[in-house]
């Protein structure tokens, strides 16, 4: 069974525009609501895979209710801990030509003591050996950096396999506590190092001392130029597959869906990678925050080229 954990999730409305200008009025030709945060979307492109999952969250008011009706329509079983408050909203503005965008996060509502208690609660009752886990997205107010660190304890310490997505001092807390992989983009990296990551020698030393703080894998996801592996057996520079680009948004949660989707199905993670690069194609491919197909997602994975580095 896979778990996504969101604890910071948005209702994402993205807005479609002519072109982008500051200081006027800008009138929408198109809009989209979808179910946002990273998690959420690590769920939805496990959906679209053919894999179902369970989304755990914080959420409230009627946004909650929203995004909780939503995943429910989308087959995906949403296990949420209500609080006070209202559920961010995070507006997406994209220009036609898919060549500009402006994304506006809200901070969200302050989650409480006994709601943080209550997930970890429900985190070790579903945590059992074979299960794996996605921990992903920003920590929203009244939650401290050691949270995901937290989680992975309780979740590997009965048998789970974790993945993190975070930034920070929450990924920094997160990666001390052992992670089976880690998965930071290059500027993630270089603030968690202090590193230059300007080169794949670069990235390897980088990504091997993420692995130094307990990190058992790392992933490295360098946008259109595919991901760095990283583990105690070695490092491998994947491709992406090349795509018409859309809108990137969203495009790296979709990796981690192929990622998990195939580890969960016995395969090594040299293995899935290409599926994870195929996955991130996809949803770069589509327009809005929508996710891409399967059969899209099977006719990609191909092209993505794997290099062992020395």
């Amino acid at each position: 069974m896979i778990t996504t954990v969101t604890l910071n999730p948005a209702v994402d409305r993205e807005l479609t525009v002519p072109a982008m200008a500051f200081d006027t009025v800008l009138r929408a030709t198109a809009f989209q609501v979808d179910c946002g945060g990273k998690g959420f979307n690590v769920s939805r492109m496990l959906m679209a895979l053919g894999a179902r999952s369970r989304a755990l969250a914080f959420a409230g008011g009627k946004a909650g209710e929203l995004l909780h009706q939503e995943l429910e329509r989308l087959g995906i079983a949403a296990e949420f801990v209500w609080i006070d408050g209202e559920t961010r909203t995070n507006v997406s503005v994209v220009t036609e030509a898919h060549d500009r965008y402006l994304k506006v996060n809200e901070p969200g509502p302050t989650v409480p003591a006994a709601a943080r208690e209550a997930l970890l609660a429900r985190v070790g009752a579903l945590a059992t050996a074979g299960t794996w886990w996605v921990l992903a997205g920003s920590l929203p107010p009244g939650v401290p950096d050691s949270f995901y660190a937290d989680l992975i304890a309780v979740i590997q310490g009965q048998g789970g396999q974790a993945i993190l997505d975070a930034s920070g001092e929450a990924l920094r807390a997160g990666c001390a506590a052992g992670p089976f992989l880690a998965k930071p983009n290059t500027a993630e990296l270089q603030a968690l190092t202090g590193l230059p990551v300007s080169t794949p020698d670069e990235l390897v030393r980088a990504a091997e001392a993420v692995r130094a703080l307990g990190v058992h894998h790392v992933v490295v996801s360098l946008g259109k130029d595919g991901a760095l592996l990283v583990d105690e057996t070695g490092a491998w520079l994947a491709g992406s597959p090349t795509i018409e680009e859309r809108n990137p948004i969203g495009a790296g949660d979709s990796m981690v869906g192929g990622l998990v989707w195939r580890l969960s199905l016995g395969e090594s993670l040299r293995d899935a990678l290409p599926w994870g690069l195929a996955c991130g194609a996809a949803t770069a491919s589509q327009d809005g925050t929508a996710v891409g197909s399967r059969d899209q997602v099977a006719a990609l994975v191909a092209a993505a080229r794997i290099q062992e580095l020395a």
